[in-house]
């Protein structure tokens, strides 16, 4: 399994992933599938979730680190391992590493979350901080194994690495052996193409979905111009499959054997990653709930039973407060309304006596009185609300405006 180019070019078998699982074991977690009847009901079929984000490191990544970093001969062990990332990746190489003895360095951008770079540094990685975006971090992680000779682990653009992500798809035919559809997010394409050569390989018949963030989708263009394409600037919150540019070798494999890519918004992410707080209590990132998103999108497109792959659950607490006001946005349940009162004493609790009436929770209140467009007597406030749905947000636009209140689009 070391690095010649006919090592590095060559596609993965179901013997690889076989192999990769025996490697894995008592290693990773076979993940939880779990039922959701949310789903299902939306889906009008059986919809599973498997559970990448409880497994150890947060995501499915370690499988394929492992992989990877097992396969190293002696020397190229002795000499260590070099990853860049900007959170699971780096998690993965670094216990992988501290599991088989070798020495590890993960570059990360400079702007990663601090929960990922401590963490990764607790799995007993060297962290060096370096670039304001991943290609950057990537160009000195590159630049750092051709001076010292320590093994670059490619997050996705290596066999044993797809080899390793291929053992999700033995789990879920085991799991689930009547499976109709698997869906899952694709960035670069590991998780996807392993999964499709187990799954293929064993059921040609099961029909495999993947998806992309709109605003990081680089596989659309690459499978029409049937070589990887990459886009400029790949835009999402949803960093785990913010990608510019399918891998080589995952690319082959998506598309001979993946049946479909399609593409999310932001908003259907956030609705996603909220639902699976909801009512799968489960703590998923953006890129792991992009199957839920794709299920929220056009449920009644996919032949069942369905397995969606939550891939990871790594998320910053601080983006996770801002994805669950998004989704709730989006699903009618937060509003902000901007208002002009008259700037006298008893007017704001008048007004927050009209949404009392209603039942709106209000969240937070804020005054302008300076500003140039209000007259001199005039303030403007901005609430934001907790509302029930669009039904319960146009009753509330509907009894301000009764009220006499002046709402500003």
């Amino acid at each position: 399994m070391h690095d010649s180019t006919a090592d590095y070019l060559r596609s993965v078998t179901l013997d690889d992933v076989r192999g990769a699982r025996k490697m894995l074991a008592g290693v990773a977690r076979v993940t939880s599938m779990e039922g959701s009847r949310q789903l299902s009901g939306l889906a009008g079929t059986p919809v599973h979730l498997k559970c990448e984000n409880l497994q150890r490191t947060g995501s499915f990544k370690l499988r394929g680190a492992y992989v990877r970093i097992a396969g190293l001969l002696p020397e190229e062990r002795a000499a260590g391992v070099v990853a860049a990332s900007a959170g699971n990746h780096a998690q993965g190489v670094a216990l992988a590493s501290s599991l088989l003895g070798v020495r590890s360095t993960v570059f990360m951008p400079k702007g990663a979350p601090l929960p990922k770079i401590s963490a990764t540094r607790e799995y007993g990685a060297e962290v060096r901080l370096e670039g304001q975006v991943v290609d950057e971090t990537l160009a000195a992680a590159q630049e750092y194994a051709a001076r010292t000779g320590a093994v670059f682990i490619h997050p996705f653009d290596h066999p044993d690495v797809i080899a390793g992500q291929g053992t999700v798809g033995l789990e879920i035919l085991e799991q689930c052996p009547e499976v109709g559809t698997i869906v899952v997010g694709i960035g670069g394409g590991g998780l996807a193409a392993g999964i499709a050569v187990a799954v293929k390989t064993l059921r040609p018949d099961v029909r495999i979905v993947g998806v992309q963030a709109e605003g990081a989708a680089a596989y659309p263009p690459s499978l029409a111009a049937g070589h990887p394409v990459a886009i400029g600037n790949p835009t999402t919150m949803a960093d785990g499959i913010k990608v510019g540019r399918p891998g080589d070798v995952p690319f082959q494999i998506v598309r001979e054997l993946v049946d479909e890519v399609r593409t999310v918004t932001e908003s259907e992410l956030s609705a996603a990653l909220l639902l699976c707080l909801e009512r799968a209590k489960l703590v998923v990132e953006p890129a792991g709930a992009s199957p839920v998103a794709a299920l929220l999108s056009r449920p009644d497109s996919f032949e069942g039973p369905v397995v969606a792959v939550l891939s990871g659950g790594n998320v910053d607490p601080v983006l996770l407060q801002r994805v669950l006001m998004h989704g709730m946005a989006a699903q009618g349940r937060y509003l902000a309304v901007r208002l002009r009162l008259t700037d006298r004493p008893g007017a704001l609790a008048t007004l927050l006596g009209v949404l009392s009436v209603v039942d709106a929770n209000v969240l937070d209140v804020s005054h302008v009185r300076t500003d140039p467009r209000l007259g001199l007597t005039e303030v403007e406030v901005e609430l934001h609300l907790e509302t029930k749905g669009p039904v319960h947000c146009a009753e509330v636009g509907r009894a301000l405006r009764d009220s006499g209140y002046t709402v500003i689009d």
